[in-house]
């Protein structure tokens, strides 16, 4: 079951107007959010961020917390799966006719909820590898947009390459991953990119951040380069889906020999605390 503009319905005969402006433009924006055992993550963290998102490109919110609240509990109730990956999209909504400018439209809501499979710690603890490439997105990644293209393409080039994710670089400056936010550790200090439009700061993010201060570590925000990481401690890259994932191999270079630092395991552990609170 699915959820599609007020109605639940099974996912084979949901579907939208030709001219919705999220299948024309990618006019749109969307959250993804964890269930861990029955509960939904830091829901108001992520209709926070979803706001802000539709603020940004001008869609009125069709719905309150509670309304949220609701439908989401309703449609994780379908499956007895305890974790689960909440998709919610939300579109400007469908015109008379195809153009750029757009009048005010009642806006396209879609929600859908999938297994969440989650990696072990002993599954995470091997290291992943990583390969980086220049960043070619717009400079609103700040915004959650369903306009993934340049993802989709670092996407493919991640699986041909049969590595985890693409860590992007803007200026000699590491950015994020293309689908995660990326996190450096060097003596004691784990660096990750200041929020802004160059990065869409993810609440995991925010979650890493606390678990690395709880863990003694220091944290700064601020830019880093390839030529940083190559004499790193540490490299993690971290989503809703992925959590706190050690990279030891970038563009087939190990990082600290391939070792992953013990930091990343406090850090990993205080984060599972968190998830469970």
């Amino acid at each position: 079951m699915v959820y599609l503009n007020g109605d639940f319905i099974a996912k084979n005969k949901a579907s939208i107007s030709i001219m919705d402006r999220g299948f024309l433009f990618g006019d749109g924006v969307y959250e993804v959010i964890p269930v861990y055992n029955g509960k939904i993550f830091r829901l108001q963290a992520h209709l926070d961020r979803l706001q802000k998102s539709l603020d940004s490109i001008q869609i009125t919110n069709p719905y309150k917390t509670k309304k949220y609240l609701d439908i989401l509990t309703q449609l994780i109730s379908f499956s007895s799966v305890k974790d689960q990956s909440i998709y919610l999209q939300i579109t400007r909504g469908a015109d008379t006719q195809r153009k750029h400018i757009f009048d005010a439209l009642i806006p396209t809501i879609y929600i859908e909820s999938n297994p969440l499979i989650s990696k072990t710690k002993q599954e995470l603890s091997k290291g992943f590898s990583a390969i980086s490439a220049q960043d070619i997105r717009w400079s609103r990644c700040d915004i959650k947009s369903i306009s993934l293209l340049a993802n989709i393409l670092y996407a493919q080039d991640a699986k041909k390459h049969n590595v985890e994710e693409v860590i992007l670089h803007r200026n000699n400056q590491i950015t994020e991953g293309a689908t995660s936010n990326v996190f450096m550790l060097k003596d004691n200090t784990l660096f990750t990119h200041p929020t802004g439009p160059n990065i869409l700061s993810g609440i995991t993010r925010d979650l890493v951040i606390s678990s690395a201060k709880a863990c003694k570590l220091n944290v700064q925000e601020m830019p880093f380069s390839l030529d940083d990481i190559r004499q790193a401690d540490g490299l993690w890259v971290s989503s809703s889906t992925r959590e706190i994932m050690p990279i030891t191999l970038l563009d087939d270079q190990p990082i600290n020999q391939g070792v992953i630092h013990p930091a990343w395991s406090c850090v990993f552990d205080h984060y599972q605390q968190l998830k469970n609170d």
